[in-house]
């Protein structure tokens, strides 16, 4: 049986935790868990007739023969083409409730209706919640979301190379944009051709926050990009669901002694932040290195930074701050870095003048330190011609 993640690891983690089994319910958890597997039938939409698509993986501590794997009515289309590691495919459901009694019912067969079962509560509906507890009326439900994000906290050389993938067309993307944006163009038009741009690239368009001239919101519009204007774009793509989200600048025309001055405050803590990357190093020390070279800066008051863990979503292990703009615990602030994690990491600034003006980048920790995939354009680019 060829697992493609490291199920003794997880075994320890279960173990670690007090689980007997972990139902996960997620597309990218069980993208992960099947090596890599999502059903492109609900690629973009969950919904269907009267309910919803909600796959189920279900792994048993320590006998990963026991797991099973319960899919949509129609879904033979993707294993068929894409076979699973996981022995028991039942593809019965057309519900959330019909997945949920299929669990209850593989889980009673494994004699798991007594033991401690770790649930994804976030994204499991109310429907097969009840059913679930209904069902199996003598099992401890947990959450499962820490030990499946701990489960997914290091990646492999496979995993890595969707990385690289992702963040080198993230920025290949930004920089054609560029190239052929004008003045006179809407951020709607603009957000547009990013999109086209990395679908040309083979990448799945998610979101693009992007700002143009002295305006801070981020949200694609009608405004237009004018002559001598600051256009930032930040974007989140993916290949294969791994996640590039990184932010690069650029001016129609040159650059002011202002926007030059900001841009070079801002690489100045990016590059900062690298010498805090690396194995062994503690995490939060990002954080104190960065901020220590921000508070440096002539505009200290308008600027802000982050970091965060990043794979198969934008946010996830190592979560380094408890202070950021997406709020959760600082669980890894005092853990090591290792080999395999990757972190976004962000400085920006808003100015009253320039406007929004932003660098992000994706690092991966290696054995040596780390790498910076997608690491070019990170000037001010300028439209092709002008």
């Amino acid at each position: 049986m060829n697992v493609p993640f490291d199920h003794t690891r997880f075994d320890r983690l279960m173990d670690e935790a007090g689980v007997d089994a972990v139902v996960a319910t997620t597309r990218f958890n069980v993208q992960y868990m099947l090596g890599g597997y999502r059903y492109f039938f609900f690629a973009n939409m969950d919904a269907i007739g009267l309910s919803r698509y909600l796959p189920a993986l279900t792994y048993r501590k320590g006998k990963p023969q026991e797991s099973f794997y319960v899919g949509c009515g129609n879904e033979a289309w993707g294993s068929d083409v894409f076979p699973f590691w996981v022995p028991d495919v039942q593809h019965v459901s057309w519900s959330s409730a019909d997945t949920a009694r299929a669990v209850a019912a593989g889980l009673r067969q494994r004699g798991l209706d007594r033991a401690t079962v770790a649930v994804e509560k976030a994204f499991l509906p109310a429907d097969a919640w009840d059913i679930l507890r209904s069902e199996l009326p003598e099992v401890r439900f947990v959450e499962a979301q820490k030990l499946l994000e701990a489960m997914r906290a290091i990646k492999s050389a496979e995993e890595l190379a969707l990385v690289r993938t992702a963040s080198n067309g993230i920025i290949d993307s930004m920089l054609a944009t560029f190239e052929v944006s004008r003045p006179g163009m809407s951020k709607r038009d603009i957000v547009e051709r990013f999109r086209l741009e990395q679908t040309k690239r083979g990448m799945v368009f998610d979101y693009c926050l992007v700002s143009t001239g002295q305006e801070f919101n981020r949200a694609p519009s009608d405004r237009i990009w004018h002559e001598g204007e600051v256009l930032s774009l930040d974007s989140g793509g993916m290949y294969e669901g791994y996640i590039g989200d990184l932010a690069r600048m650029a001016v129609a025309g040159e650059p002011t002694a202002l926007m030059t001055d900001l841009l070079a405050e801002i690489e100045s803590v990016q590059q900062a932040a690298r010498t805090a990357v690396g194995p062994g190093k503690r995490g939060g020390d990002i954080f104190a290195v960065a901020e220590n070279t921000l508070a440096a800066c002539a505009h200290k008051d308008q600027m802000f930074f982050v970091a965060h863990g990043m794979g198969l979503i934008t946010h996830e292990v190592p979560r380094l701050t408890g202070t950021g703009p997406v709020p959760y615990p600082a669980d890894h602030a005092d853990a090591s870095l290792e080999p395999g994690l990757v972190l976004s990491i962000e400085t920006w600034v808003e100015n009253p003048e320039a406007g929004f003006v932003k660098l992000e980048d994706t690092l991966i920790v290696t054995e040596q330190g780390w790498e910076a995939p997608g690491d070019t354009g990170r000037g001010w680019n300028r439209p092709k011609g002008l």
